[in-house]
């Protein structure tokens, strides 16, 4: 079945070219003229992303998305706006948790690679609360293919993780949370545009202030998934750094989860071992060499002599087809 979005506008118009704009689209488009038959449409059928205008007779647009919560808390919200308003896009982040805003008059291709992105960010929610392992690792491969250079990584950084949390003698839930929170650590690169992703070349600040939303997109996924702290903790705090210079809360030292912690080792650490487009992956020693150089700065002082007390001693896995940088970068 084609996946629902829902358009939302008093203005039959709009409708129309919206209906028109996605009628050969890989979605089915529906719509309605007001909020409360939005609501009762909701009610009833599975609706992966609502796009709302936001100024509408009655029932706000706001309003509309902060009483969808309740009916259909999956679906993802975008709103709609003729104009930049401020107060109203902050009071439909906190009453709608709105995923994007859209203003008017819209750009065609852009409306609808983002209405194609919170499609793909609920098929990722309702993935995830209804996986068992093997889909688990299964949606992280298909989310690595939106980068072409990070296929096998976060099975990589699952398995070096797995090494460092025995060696500190983590239990085996503890140790199976790892091993998710590793596998969907860059899960929310599903809101990343692939143009950004696969740019060659240096990003621009605003490219970049994207890639840095990936961890919170991440973990907000994970916990409407209701996914453990553990995995959402990995999720969110994998790019920050031991000195606090990391993101996205610019946490320091042991303020930031020791799950987290073991995970930025073992993924700075796939990062240098495998193949990257303008070099080749660095031997076991240089990578140890870059790493100890790298504490702490970026990686916990204390984890890393057990994490290479640990490796083994032909480190064959390496990995190809890699564009992971070190942490603060893509």
């Amino acid at each position: 079945m084609r996946p629902k979005v829902l358009f939302v506008d008093d203005e039959p118009a709009i409708l129309n070219s919206l209906s028109r704009l996605f009628r050969t689209s890989a979605f089915e488009a529906l719509s309605c003229s007001s909020g409360p038959e939005a609501i009762e449409l909701l009610a009833c059928e599975e609706v992966a992303v609502l796009v709302s205008d936001s100024k509408m007779p009655g029932m706000s647009g706001v309003d509309l998305l902060a009483k969808s919560r309740g009916v259909a808390p999956d679906t993802v919200k975008v709103m709609l706006t003729g104009y930049a308003d401020l107060p109203t896009a902050i009071d439909a982040i906190n009453r709608g948790e709105v995923y994007r805003f859209v203003v008017k008059p819209w750009d065609d291709d852009a409306l609808v690679q983002t209405v194609r992105e919170a499609v793909g960010r609920y098929q990722l929610i309702r993935s995830l609360k209804d996986a068992d392992e093997a889909k688990l690792l299964s949606l992280a491969q298909t989310i690595e293919l939106k980068d072409a250079y990070t296929r096998g990584h976060c099975d990589r950084v699952a398995n070096y993780a797995l090494l460092l949390a025995g060696a500190l003698g983590f239990d085996e839930r503890r140790q199976q949370c790892i091993k998710h929170g590793s596998w969907l650590h860059d899960c929310g690169k599903i809101g990343v545009p692939e143009t950004i992703l696969n740019k060659n070349g240096p990003l621009t600040d605003e490219e970049f202030a994207v890639i840095k939303n990936h961890p919170e997109w991440g973990a907000d996924v994970a916990g409407r998934a209701l996914l453990s702290r553990t995995v959402s903790n990995v999720i969110l705090y994998h790019h920050e750094r031991y000195d606090g210079q990391g993101y996205p809360a610019g946490l320091a030292g042991e303020n930031i989860p020791i799950e987290a912690r073991i995970v930025a080792v073992a993924d700075v650490f796939d990062a240098l071992t495998s193949d990257r487009p303008y070099r080749p992956g660095y031997s076991r020693e240089k990578a140890t060499e870059i790493l100890r150089a790298m504490t702490p700065s970026h990686l916990d002082p204390k984890l890393l002599g057990p994490f290479l007390a640990k490796l083994p001693e032909t480190e064959t896995e390496t990995g190809n087809d890699k564009r992971e940088t070190i942490n603060g970068g893509r």
